[in-house]
């Protein structure tokens, strides 16, 4: 009973470090990512330094083909996109609580392997008359807290403006055309309003007469925000981040470095604990040889014989997963109490993952004891 209870205990702190290693990922992690959660999470916004003094020596702010190519073969880059800006005049109105506001504004596309929205949102074809557009959050947060109050106009939340349609005025190359635009996410790393990509090629085609061009910025996609050779590397060809994305990369890096090497400790407990069982069946086993012989001689088959060992091994293991995810929701609720503050019920992360690991852990476990007292009880014979 002493081995028994020892493997419970150890088996549920265990699992309990697993679970909770998963779970605690899942809730934080939108902290860093919930804003944007349409861009890749291990991106890089790089522009180039610009100074009076690089102006005047001549100095480009738009990056070459061969600094493109240079960049994309850096062992930390995967993939790398430009982006794209309009070469045409946008404007755009919006007509609300009887009035009518527009503006001159500019628009800007990176690949959509780079956007994360669902494919319906971010979709073009050619002739399509409303466009998905991403905008910066920081547009909508002048308006509520500084237009709209001095104005005396009412504040607009993010939904409401999602079902705002835009008027979008498209000028250029002796051509003029109204299309309608519809806001589908806001950013707050990207300082741009961000458009397909189908669309900005099509649109350059007609209204800006498809001009040669060179970025004046790139997005990248690396390994590993942390790596130290991507601050290097930026530092020796005057490149720039954008909103210190290398810092965001770096905690977020590091916050999956730790909950690793927790579900690291977690599953070593698992494991140790997992043996502890065995020794404790294969003891009790050795113990009653005798018994377990004169049952199989007067009749009884293996399987009968082994089953109530199978028995044992299975609800043990299935009353510590059950006690292991109500010791997660019990925690869970004390530290999403102290992280209410900075994260929204919408992106709270659901239990599906951590308990899918556990139950997975539970099969796992359940079915390799049930095969050895199998395996142990035909050796007796």
């Amino acid at each position: 009973m002493a081995q028994l209870a020892g493997f419970f205990i150890a088996n549920l702190c265990g699992m309990v470090i697993v679970m909770l290693g998963i779970q605690f990922y899942n809730d934080v992690l939108p902290v860093f990512t919930q804003e944007d959660s349409f861009i890749k999470k291990d991106y890089i916004v790089v522009t180039k330094k610009v100074s009076t003094l690089g102006s005047i020596a001549g100095k480009s702010g738009t990056f070459s083909s061969y600094e493109v190519d240079d960049l994309k073969s850096q062992p930390f880059t995967v993939e790398v996109g430009a982006f794209q800006p309009a070469q045409f005049k946008v404007s755009a109105g919006i007509s609300f609580g009887g009035m009518d506001l527009s503006t001159a504004m500019f628009l800007e596309s990176v690949p959509d392997n780079f956007v994360d929205v669902k494919a319906d949102a971010w979709r073009y074809t050619e002739g399509q008359k409303e466009i998905p557009i991403i905008i910066p959050r920081n547009y909508l947060n002048l308006y509520n807290f500084g237009f709209a109050r001095s104005r005396n106009l009412p504040q607009l939340s993010e939904g409401m403006v999602g079902l705002v349609s835009l008027n979008l005025y498209l000028s250029g190359n002796g051509m003029r055309d109204v299309k309608k635009g519809r806001i589908v996410g806001f950013s707050n790393r990207l300082n741009t309003i961000l458009v397909p990509e189908a669309f900005m090629r099509s649109a350059n085609a007609s209204y800006g007469g498809n001009k040669a061009w060179e970025p004046s910025r790139l997005i990248i996609e690396v390994d590993n925000p942390a790596d130290e050779r991507i601050a290097e590397y930026f530092s020796d060809n005057g490149y720039e981040t954008e909103d210190n994305k290398l810092d965001a990369g770096k905690i977020t890096w590091f916050l999956k470095l730790a909950v690793g090497v927790v579900m690291t400790v977690g599953l070593v407990i698992s494991l140790l604990s997992f043996y502890i069982l065995l020794l404790s069946i294969y003891l009790l086993l050795q113990k009653n040889t005798d018994k377990l012989e004169n049952l199989i001689l007067m009749g009884y088959s293996t399987q009968s014989v082994a089953k109530p060992y199978q028995i044992l091994t299975v609800v043990m293991n299935f009353s510590v997963l059950l006690l292991s995810v109500i010791v997660l929701l019990f925690v869970r609720e004390i530290y999403m109490d102290a992280l209410s503050d900075i994260i929204s019920a919408e992106s709270e992360g659901n239990m599906m993952c951590a308990c899918f690991c556990g139950v997975l852990l539970f099969v796992l476990v359940s079915v390799y004891n049930v095969i050895a007292i199998r395996k142990k009880i035909n050796s007796i014979m």
